[in-house]
């Protein structure tokens, strides 16, 4: 967990889902035997991959890892700039080696992760973007609700334009990365930073 000023905090809240009511958390076995004659719920449960056959999890997994975080640009060589963040060391390097983005370009914010051990629901991605402790950028995406399974799970957001000019290239743009559910229930938080260079 990273900690920071109040400022930044509350940047990393997100925005409430309206009309949303937190409900009570269920495990995988409770939501399989939920209400099994509601055809909706079932269909539902059924796109989560949960079923009353569903396979107890390991309870001591994590209910999250990020494995990578990724920058894909058609305009960028190998398509994509990735972060590592789920081998010893790659956080601590991801906040103090600077990615080197082109400036101008479009591209895409692009996850991987785990859901180890209970359904993950209504998870949302937030990001803030700070240049000499002023915020230039904030970035709210829902990711969804999530099953526990053996595969990773990938999730890519909508495209964004990098900033260009003299001004942007002038400094180092530090980012907070957090992942949130709609009960406040924070799943993963974590900085890096990048640079913008000419193309």
């Amino acid at each position: 967990m990273v900690n920071g000023d109040s400022a930044v905090q509350e940047d990393l809240n997100p925005t409430p889902t309206a009309g949303y009511q937190p409900g009570q958390k269920k495990s995988l076995q409770e939501y399989a035997a939920l209400d099994a004659e509601d055809e909706s719920l079932r269909r539902w449960k059924e796109s989560l991959g949960i079923s009353s056959g569903s396979a107890a999890m390991d309870p001591n997994a994590p209910k999250l890892t990020i494995h990578t975080l990724a920058l894909e640009s058609d305009s960028l060589k190998d398509g994509s700039i990735v972060l590592r963040l789920d081998q010893p060391g790659d956080l601590e390097r991801a906040s103090k080696s600077p990615l080197q983005i082109p400036e101008g370009i479009e591209y895409a914010v692009a996850i991987t992760f785990s859901v180890g051990r209970e359904v993950l629901s209504g998870l949302k991605y937030l990001q803030v973007v700070r240049r000499a402790g002023v915020p230039v950028d904030r970035m709210e995406e829902m990711i969804g609700s999530y099953p526990p399974r053996a595969q990773p799970y990938e999730k890519r957001f909508a495209p964004s334009e990098a900033p260009s000019g003299m001004l942007a290239r002038s400094g180092t743009n530090s980012v907070r990365t957090r992942i949130i559910d709609d009960d406040g229930a924070v799943y993963a938080d974590f900085a890096w930073s990048f640079k913008l260079v000419k193309g």
